[in-house]
């Protein structure tokens, strides 16, 4: 008999979605009590596109003073960080509007919590729970970390370690989150794919759980999500202007990190993430592309590797998420089916399926095994905890 695992279910974060939405970001500021915001952003896109421009017109006609810090990259930085939490302290701003995709969000979270803690927040990267978190209010531009509901925060060490650090709490969700699908149509195609990719480990992320895997309701959730990807990636990598397919893409993406998805489940989750953050972190490769190649060779190891009860999980993947007949002969069948569909969808979305793809030397493996297993203290976490042998063998069968 199933034991279902005790779970809160609250959303932190104040979802405003639809066209236009953003011209009501001054709104949203004074709602939850911001009364100076540092305006953040990564390029020059929010104001050739008009977005910068409607944002602070917003902020005008509510009367709230801001300053700016732009130019947060990929893998996110913790120099960045460190440049806008002293700009924030010494100018009193009490708050932060991130607009962006999860670089800018996760910057945004880091300053938030150093405003909220003095000026500290690197110790909560490194195991230190924080229990409160300035304002951070997100304008999302992309459809895939789903940073924008999420109580995760990922900052690159490009300090001292080099490493990518990141911390998971409650505190740390955004207070509100604007969602306007028409601010993804820029998007390329390839950020597009990666963005999919992206939403897809999340979600597998919490479909895989070792104690408690099975949540009938929890199970068609995530199914249903994963499908959803699979079937409005394509037409908005086709036309980036499908309203509809750009909407089903942005409420995947907050949806798949919201943590609704893990709803009835418990135990160590997933295992995709832990083997790829350290890859993106030091060849600062795109964090969904890392996965795309990751997320299969995983399954598969598990699949040829796994108890029986994890083997099943695995055929079920292939059965409900990608419509493997479950008349084929064993449940090792159906998995590595499954397995091989899903690559072939990450293939036509425009994802790479080996390292060498991703421009990672061959000659890489080791230090790529090395710092893997350094970074999570000797054994990979997760649905089926993996040590040294495992990531080298998952890693070897996708260098090239």
């Amino acid at each position: 008999m199933k034991h279902f695992t005790n779970y809160n279910l609250h959303f932190y974060t104040d979802i405003l979605f639809g066209k236009d939405t953003e011209k009501q970001a001054g709104s949203m500021l004074q709602k939850h009590g911001a009364k100076k915001v540092l305006l953040i952003y990564g390029g020059g896109s929010i104001k050739t596109s008009g977005l910068y421009d409607r944002v602070l017109t917003s902020l005008k006609e509510k009367q709230i003073p801001f300053l700016e810090l732009g130019g947060v990259e990929p893998n996110p930085r913790r120099s960045l960080v460190e440049k806008g939490l002293k700009l924030a302290l010494e100018e009193k701003a009490d708050s932060v509007l991130a607009i962006g995709g999860g670089s800018v969000i996760d910057t945004g979270k880091a300053i938030a919590l150093g405003i909220a803690n003095n000026g500290e927040y690197w110790k909560f990267l490194n195991g230190v729970e924080p229990f409160n978190m300035a304002v951070l209010g997100t304008i999302t531009t992309i459809a895939a970390a789903g940073s924008e509901t999420s109580r995760s925060c990922v900052i690159k060490d490009d300090i001292d370690t080099g490493r990518k650090m990141s911390l998971l709490y409650d505190s740390c969700r955004p207070a509100f989150a604007i969602l306007n699908p028409e601010l993804t149509y820029t998007v390329s195609p390839w950020q597009t794919g990666v963005g999919a990719a992206d939403i897809f480990a999340h979600t597998i992320s919490r479909y895989f759980f070792k104690d408690n895997p099975v949540s009938h309701i929890g199970d068609a959730f995530c199914e249903g999500l994963m499908r959803t990807v699979i079937q409005f990636a394509a037409p908005a990598i086709d036309e980036p202007d499908d309203y509809e397919a750009r909407a089903e893409l942005m409420m995947a993406s907050f949806l798949s990190h919201s943590d609704l998805m893990g709803m009835g489940r418990s135990g160590p989750r997933g295992g995709e993430h832990a083997l790829e953050s350290q890859v993106s972190a030091f060849y600062d490769t795109a964090h969904g592309a890392g996965l795309a190649i990751i997320m299969p060779a995983w399954l598969a190891y598990i699949a040829n590797n796994g108890s029986k009860e994890q083997l099943a999980r695995v055929a079920q993947f292939g059965i409900q998420v990608f419509g493997v007949k479950a008349d084929m002969p064993n449940n090792k069948d159906i998995a590595l089916e499954g397995i091989k569909a899903f690559r072939t969808w990450l293939k036509s979305i425009g994802q790479p399926l080996t390292f060498k793809e991703l421009g990672v030397p061959k000659q890489d493996l080791e230090k790529m095994v090395e710092r893997c297993i350094n970074h999570n203290n000797g054994k990979v976490p997760g649905f089926m905890e993996l040590d040294e042998k495992a990531v080298r063998e998952i890693f070897s069968s996708v260098i090239e």
